[in-house]
C-alpha cells in the first residue's frame, strides 16, 4: 500500500476526478493534475495562515517559482484523490515542498509534485519575508517533517536515461 503512513505528513484534502478533467485518452489530462495540486497548495497556504483575509490585509501572497510533476499511475473519471504535503526546506521568503496525490480507494500513489514558492508583496511585486507568525508556523512544520524520508521523486533531474 502506498497511502500515507506518517501522521507528520500534512493532509491537504480530498477531491474527485471530474468529467471535464478526462481527455481523449480516457484518463485525467495533465493540466488537471496541476489544477488538483494547486487546490492542495491553496489548502497548504490556508494551514500556514496565508488566507484571502491575509492577502487583503497584508497585501502579500505566494507565487510558485518551479514545479516538477511525476505521473505515476493513471486516474479515471470519478476516482477519488487524496493529497498530502511534506515540507523539504524553507528560508525567510521561500518554501520547498513535496505533494503526493493518492487514489485512496485503489490504494496507489498516482502522481507527485515538487514545488518551490516565494512570498511576494503584491504592491511592489517583489519577494518579501514571511511575517513572524507565518515564518514560525512554516518552521514548526519543517521541524515536524525533518525526520520523514526524502521522497523518491524529490530532486530529480529530467532527462533520457542512456544505457
Amino acid at each position: 500500500m502506498n497511502l500515507p503512513s506518517s501522521a507528520s505528513e500534512m493532509m491537504l484534502g480530498n477531491q474527485t476526478v471530474l468529467p471535464e478533467w478526462i481527455d481523449y485518452n480516457g484518463h485525467m489530462n495533465v493540466a488537471y493534475y496541476v489544477l488538483a495540486f494547486d487546490q492542495g497548495v491553496d489548502e497548504l497556504m490556508r494551514q500556514v495562515g496565508i488566507t484571502p483575509e491575509y492577502l487583503a490585509s497584508e497585501k502579500s501572497s505566494t507565487f510558485t517559482l518551479e514545479m516538477h510533476i511525476n505521473y505515476l499511475q493513471e486516474l479515471h473519471l470519478g476516482d477519488p484523490l487524496r493529497l498530502t504535503c511534506q515540507l523539504l526546506d524553507a528560508d525567510t521568503k521561500r518554501v520547498h515542498y513535496f505533494l503526493k496525490m493518492f487514489n485512496p480507494e485503489k490504494e496507489y500513489l498516482a502522481a507527485t509534485s515538487e514545488q518551490i514558492m516565494m512570498h511576494v508583496n503584491l504592491e511592489s511585486r517583489r519577494s518579501s519575508p514571511f511575517p513572524t507568525a507565518i515564518d514560525s508556523t512554516i518552521n514548526s512544520l519543517l521541524d515536524a517533517h525533518k525526520d520523514l524520508p526524502k521522497p523518491e521523486q524529490a530532486g530529480r533531474i529530467m532527462g533520457i536515461r542512456r544505457r
